[in-house]
């Protein structure tokens, strides 16, 4: 196997280059644009909400909106990368060259479940770019108003950019050792009143990240328009396509009864590394169609419909397990795996989805409304065909030995049929100038169906179910908000229809209500602002117990979240921080009672700085400090990682000449070269882990003119 290693003398030609792209302009003049480093500013909403446009301080729930420039400034071009700027969300088996996997509040979100694009659901089994988007939102706790059916942690949801008047940007990047791109962002508006809008975005790069044998490509092509047909009547439409090809990176594990330590592992191997591997490709396609009516000066009808197209080829050398010491949960205790050829190629997912509401402020029985309802219908198909899983052999840690593949296409896969009908219905009702009302309810009906890609085991089922929430709160002065709520999600489930398997196959369960109490308190001022809050979250768990497929017992969550952040003169400054108690409850195994779940740190804090010099106009240099708990690796809690603290340091330099903007770009992530293992994700009953990525450099130029 070939052994690629960055080169010095190339490290250091970029490093100089970048260098002396920041001091050629370090003189210019008419700069007054400063960095901040804020991942919660007040003055955004979480539309995911379905409350409007309420700002974050002034509503009743937890949520965090991360905008472009924010992602921009630390560096971060992929969704499993938002896990540095809030303590709240963590990682969840996010392996390189894969879809991104995170946690919130302990609990991972389902990528076909818990993913919104503009409102609408989508499936994130992907990989979604971020050129064309204006903003993340991540709303934190049960989502059972906002979406039929999800995990409790929260929504993601990715906002569009749209049409905002004149944009005229162009974007080189480099990142160590490698990867190298570059991306347009074009806009303007036309006709009478700039009746007519349009936006383009287009990006291409070469990938070759710090994980050897990972070399691929992607790109992106989107384009946004709109159109104000009339007074108060506006048409809005976006089409996004993509690609990415790249191969993915599998974990590491243990070593027998053996926690290997981080710091004899080399980060940037890749066990995938075989002369037969094959990249994941991901191709994607998403369009959507918007129209707003006023219907008088308060009132608003909303017609939104959407289509996203998936086409993935899946692919990797696959470790997994130890058969000479019958024990699949690890690799063995000498660095020897057991080693599949899988594939499973010409993958199709699609999902549809349309939403018509009726939305706006009323004045009912003497008290101020703002309401909305609505009906959502979606439906999603997945359609596979046979895969390969085959065994060729043992690999070994070092990755130097070689096996030879096996493509025959031996195992069957799954094609699913899902529909759902959604009736919503949201209202926040001022009590009096102190007290307000925040209520609503989602009523589902779903219908799933399965079948082997053979035509064996078909099974299917038809559910219906009610998710209420409830929120009081209280303004406090002019600037305090507490408020205590209420709420349920749900998810549904039924055994898979294997005889051979479940005594009880193709059995319905129960819908799996899950139930979260949250009390919070939000603050803000001139110079700064914060929140404060306390959750429980208990879920029901199905569990394989005694031959059957069963509901066994919780998985109950209790925490505390704080988030701060101060702006004084060229400081900004904003941290957050986790404090988890994670725990099983009421299973009928008694030995996982009172267990933390594995992959899911205790403790999480993140903070980030920005420091705008004065003796240099436009230049800001920004700090990133993440630090993550201890993770339990196996269900037993007989193994765990230690935690770890990463350094990231970035600097920012906007330059103005002869009306051409540039934003200049350096970053250092893990300043320190920090050697932890990042994540412990225990997945198809084994255990793997994830090292930190090794010290990377990063730069890039953007110009606006």
């Amino acid at each position: 196997m070939a052994i690629r290693r960055s080169s010095p003398i190339r490290t250091r030609l970029a490093l100089a280059s970048a260098a002396a792209l920041l001091s050629s302009h370090a003189l210019a003049q008419d700069l007054s644009q400063t960095v901040t480093v804020s991942g919660r500013n007040a003055a955004n909403a979480a539309t995911l909400s379905g409350f409007g446009e309420v700002p974050l301080t002034k509503s009743p729930f937890a949520a965090t909106v991360i905008t472009t420039r924010q992602l921009q400034d630390a560096g971060i071009a992929s969704l499993g990368d938002i896990t540095r700027l809030d303590a709240g969300i963590t990682d969840a088996y996010n392996a390189p060259g894969y879809w991104s996997q995170v946690a919130v509040r302990g609990y991972t979100l389902d990528a076909r479940q818990n993913f919104r694009r503009d409102g609408l659901p989508i499936n994130a089994e992907t990989v979604i770019p971020s050129g064309n988007k204006a903003a993340v939102e991540v709303l934190k706790g049960t989502s059972g108003l906002q979406a039929g059916t999800s995990t409790p942690g929260g929504l993601l949801n990715l906002v569009v950019a749209r049409p905002t008047g004149t944009v005229r940007s162009a974007e080189l990047h480099w990142t160590q050792p490698g990867t190298a791109g570059a991306g347009v962002d074009l806009g303007d508006r036309a006709g009478a009143d700039g009746a007519l809008g349009w936006r383009i975005h287009a990006g291409a790069d070469r990938l070759d990240p710090m994980t050897r044998d990972s070399r691929g490509q992607r790109w992106l092509g989107a384009a946004a328009v709109d159109a104000r047909l009339a007074p108060g009547s506006l048409l809005e439409a976006e089409l996004e396509t993509s690609r990415q090809s790249e191969p993915s990176v599998p974990g590491f594990s243990l070593l027998g009864n053996r926690l290997p330590a981080a710091s004899s592992v080399d980060p940037r191997l890749n066990l995938n590394n075989q002369p037969w591997s094959l990249p994941v490709v991901f191709n994607g396609q998403t369009g959507s169609l918007r129209f707003t009516q006023a219907l008088d000066g308060q009132t608003q009808l909303v017609a939104h419909a959407m289509r996203q197209q998936l086409r993935t080829d899946d692919r990797i050398a696959f470790p997994f397990g130890c058969s000479a010491e019958a024990d699949y949960t690890r690799y063995c205790s000498d660095g020897s795996f057991d080693l599949y050829d899988f594939r499973s190629e010409g993958e199709r997912r699609t999902t549809d989805a349309g939403d018509l509401s009726v939305q706006g402020t009323a004045n009912w029985g003497g008290l101020q409304h703002r309401f909305k309802v609505g009906v959502l219908a979606s439906r999603f198909t997945a359609r596979f065909n046979g895969q390969a899983y085959n065994y060729v052999g043992s690999g070994t840690v070092d990755g130097q030995t070689l096996t030879a593949p096996d493509p025959m296409l031996t195992s069957t896969n799954t094609n699913r049929d899902e529909r759902s009908t959604e009736l919503h219905l949201q209202d926040a009702v001022d009590l009096n100038d102190i007290w307000q009302l925040w209520a609503g309810a989602r009523h589902s009906r779903l219908n799933r169906s399965s079948v082997a890609t053979d035509g064996s085991n078909p099974t299917g089922f038809t559910q219906s179910f009610t998710t209420p929430w409830l929120a009081l709160a209280a303004r406090i002065g002019g600037s305090g908000l507490a408020y205590a709520s209420w709420g349920q999600g749900v998810e549904a489930e039924a055994v898979p229809n294997r005889p051979d398997l479940y005594s009880n196959a193709g059995q319905v369960l129960p819908a799996l209500k899950s139930r979260q109490a949250e009390l919070g308190y939000k603050h803000r001022e001139a110079q700064w602002d914060g929140t404060f809050t306390v959750f429980d979250i208990q879920r029901p768990t199905a569990n394989d117990i005694g031959g059957a497929h069963v509901i066994d017992g919780s998985s109950h969550h209790q925490g505390i979240e704080a988030e701060a952040e101060w702006r004084v003169g060229a400081w900004s400054v904003r941290g957050s921080a986790l404090l988890l108690k994670a725990r099983r409850e009421g299973s009928a195994d008694a030995s996982l009672n009172g267990k933390r779940p594995t992959n899911v740190p205790a403790q999480s804090l993140k903070l980030q700085a920005a420091y705008n010099v004065a003796a240099v106009p436009g230049l800001a240099l920004l700090g990133f400090v993440s630090h993550e708990g201890p993770r339990e690796v196996l269900p037993d809690n007989s193994r765990a990682t230690p935690g770890w603290t990463r350094l990231d340091a970035a600097a920012s330099l906007t330059t103005k000449m002869s009306g051409t903007t540039i934003v200049w770009r350096l970053g250092i992530d893990n300043l320190a070269n920090q050697r932890a293992w990042k994540e412990a994700p225990y997945q198809y009953g084994h255990a793997y882990l994830y090292p930190l990525a090794p010290r990377t450099l990063s730069a890039s130029a953007r110009i606006s003119f």
